[in-house]
């Protein structure tokens, strides 16, 4: 029954996402504003059908119903609850309809938010998010349909319905706490982008190429960014924890896909602070607002084509040509409009000089498009090498790392100095008075830990530039709450607090800066990366750096879900313990061909990481594989990753308003100076 439910609702949203955009459509061409309200309305109603949908995957899944081929092939009677959940985007079909469904709900959102604004915006607004909906549910209902029943298949008959004992189970990589809120994060933002470009396209459409599409759609953009700032971060956390090599990011095909589309939404993010204040850059805000959202679909085109190899991607379907047909006509209608438009994108004001806040934006959106390119390049060479001369030439982390480390640090550069400069022009007092005493500062911790053995030069530079911009950044909270303290009588904390939400945009920038500064600390840590290995019996020792790693215990471990080689082995910094590991290797019971996966255990503090991998058992059982890696300041992505939330947060909080009466004093004390002081 919830299956042909789940069929139905998917077909009736279909119908419904086709009614909406025709709708949409006839009614601003025929001006008939029931017809425009009723497109509306079935866009709401669409996400209505889509919640219904993906509520009945959910529910065979729990059930372990089988006889539907999705479910049959991603769980099984013994994948615990919560993996039971997350394996609705465990697999092609219903990742795609977990997209799907968040199209709708942000479009049902946006819809309600803007009933009755935006006029003459929102019908086109809703005629192109339910264009993009159009693809997804038509993907859903004809090519990759989750509820498609499981059969089996013989030459001699038709198809026959069939119902395994059991499923073959998630895949053991994705069975991890991290991937039940890792793609969820990530699909949030990739599909939250589609709402700007939506905006965009309805104001180049209309013409209304002022302000008003860019304020409507900042908060928008924001949460967008922020959940796929979240998701990229998670991907890393997870890989960290799972794949059991060392380390957080590999310049994997999909782990890349994510990157790009987060490099030029913060590019975006930044530019239109140019055209909000100045008037400035509305051609490239376009640009950069349809390279976004194409960039998110392109993303997924990668992991769902098969045309790169990755852990994270799904196998090869034919689905990637109509990704790429859908890239192709979504980015042509696009660039069409916007040249077509382009007199009425004349910039309204001149750059005036190089050193400027419109000039340091500039640049920042320049080096995160050329870092963007450099990742794009190395993630398709493989593809383009093949095509061009029959032979896959793989680009590994080495050329990423090469090209955009020194983006990254000049990158960290512009984020302590762009925000402090003046616009149209600094002048050269404001220079020394911001930036002399951080300068001075950070260099001269430079050479103190380059004479303390820090010399590894990128990592060194990452280093004294995040002192820089951190300095910078204290430097305004401290000289903005005095000049707050001072003029109302408030304590310094109090100052700041009231200072950061009055002011919520700059100060929560502020924040997702320093947040970035953190993330940068613990970056620059991986050069510093040492490992050691050793087969290990009870009671073998490992040492690395100041920690010694002694084996107390070797076992096995068996669940319904799997079984597992587990260590217990002890940990000790200078000789005292620390703590009890508990590595594993696991081989899950689910499916024909069994996966062993690697469970790492890892021992955290601020300083550095211990991570333990156990990579299997010698040939007589007696002794573990065991690989220890000796990660510094780890922990600090980790925090900079929640800081950055916080920051983002705070950010898109409306600006608080003084209190009539407190403003009535702050004026009567400003008076009173203006006396005291003519009298003087």
């Amino acid at each position: 029954m919830a299956a042909q439910l789940g069929q139905f609702a998917l077909a009736l949203a279909w119908v419904v996402t086709v009614y909406s955009v025709i709708a949409s459509l006839l009614g601003i061409r025929l001006k008939h504003d029931k017809l425009i309200a009723s497109g509306r309305n079935a866009a709401i109603g669409v996400a209505v059908c889509i919640t219904t949908s993906i509520a009945c995957l959910g529910y065979l899944f729990a059930v372990s119903d089988f006889s539907i081929k999705y479910i049959a092939a991603h769980s099984n009677r013994d994948l615990p609850f919560y993996f039971k959940i997350s394996s609705i985007w465990g697999g092609q079909e219903g990742s795609l309809l977990f997209w799907g469904w968040i199209l709708t709900m942000y479009t049902a959102l946006v819809v309600i938010q803007n009933w009755r604004k935006h006029s003459s915006l929102m019908p086109y607004v809703t005629a192109v998010l339910m264009a993009s909906s159009l693809f997804f549910t038509s993907m859903h209902l004809f090519a990759v349909n989750p509820f498609n029943q499981t059969v089996i298949l013989s030459s001699q008959m038709s198809p026959l319905p069939f119902v395994p004992r059991d499923g073959s189970g998630l895949n053991p990589l994705l069975q991890d706490p991290y991937m039940v809120i890792h793609p969820p994060m990530l699909y949030l933002g990739f599909v939250g982008f589609a709402v700007p470009f939506a905006f965009a396209m309805a104001a180049l459409i209309t013409k209304q190429l002022g302000d008003t599409w860019i304020r409507t759609t900042r908060r928008w953009t924001m949460v967008a960014w922020m959940f796929l700032s979240v998701g990229v971060v998670l991907g890393g956390k997870w890989a960290y924890h799972e794949l059991g090599w060392g380390g957080f990011w590999a310049w994997d095909p999909v782990e890349n896909a994510s990157l790009m589309p987060w490099l030029i939404g913060t590019a975006y993010l930044h530019s239109v602070m140019v055209q909000e204040k100045k008037g400035m850059l509305k051609v490239w805000n376009i640009v950069l607002v349809i390279m976004t959202y194409i960039m998110a679909v392109f993303g997924t085109f990668l992991t769902r084509s098969g045309v790169v190899n990755s852990v994270h991607a799904f196998a090869q379907s034919p689905i990637g040509g109509y990704f790429a047909a859908f890239i192709v006509v979504a980015l042509s209608g696009s660039l069409y409009l916007l040249f077509d438009r382009l007199p009425y994108l004349k910039s309204e004001n001149q750059m005036e000089s190089m050193v400027s806040r419109e000039s340091s934006f500039m640049f920042n959106n320049l080096i995160l498009l050329a870092s963007c390119f450099a990742v794009f390049w190395g993630t398709m060479f493989p593809v383009i090498s093949e095509a061009v001369k029959g032979v896959k030439i793989t680009v590994g982390p080495p050329f990423f790392n090469k090209v955009n480390v020194p983006i990254a640090i000049f990158l960290m550069f512009l984020t302590g100095v762009g925000p402090l400069l003046a616009w149209r022009k600094a002048s050269t007092n404001s220079l020394k008075r911001n930036f002399l005493w951080p300068a001075v500062v950070s260099l001269a911790t430079g050479v103190v830990l380059y004479v303390r053995g820090v010399q590894h030069f990128y990592a060194w530079l990452a280093i004294v530039m995040s002192i820089f911009v951190a300095l910078t950044i204290f430097r305004e909270f401290i000289r903005g709450a005095r000049a707050r303290s001072g003029g109302t009588g408030e304590n310094f904390v109090e100052a700041i607090v009231n200072l950061t939400f009055r002011n919520t945009r700059r100060y929560g920038g502020y924040i997702i800066h320093f947040a970035f500064v953190l993330m940068f600390l613990g970056w620059s840590g991986q050069a510093f990366t040492t490992d050691a290995s050793a087969d290990m019996g009870l009671g073998d020792t490992l040492e690395l750096r100041e920690y010694t790693l002694r084996m107390d215990k070797l076992g096995i471990d068996d669940t319904p879900n799997y079984t597992s080689d587990k260590a217990t082995v002890s940990l000790f910094a200078y000789g005292k313990k620390v703590a009890n590991l508990y590595p594993e290797r696991r081989v899950y019971k689910a499916g024909t061909e069994p996966q062993p996966t690697s469970e790492v255990a890892i021992y955290s503090t601020m300083r550095n990481d211990m991570y333990v991998v156990m990579a299997g058992a010698t040939r007589d059982g007696k002794k573990a594989v065991i690989q220890i890696f000796y990660n510094p300041l780890t922990m600090w992505v980790w925090i900079g990753a929640v800081v950055m939330v916080i920051g983002t947060l705070i950010a898109l909080l409306p600006n608080r308003k003084t209190p009539a009466r407190k403003r009535q004093e702050t004026e009567s004390k400003e008076e009173t100076k203006d006396v005291e002081a003519k009298v003087t």
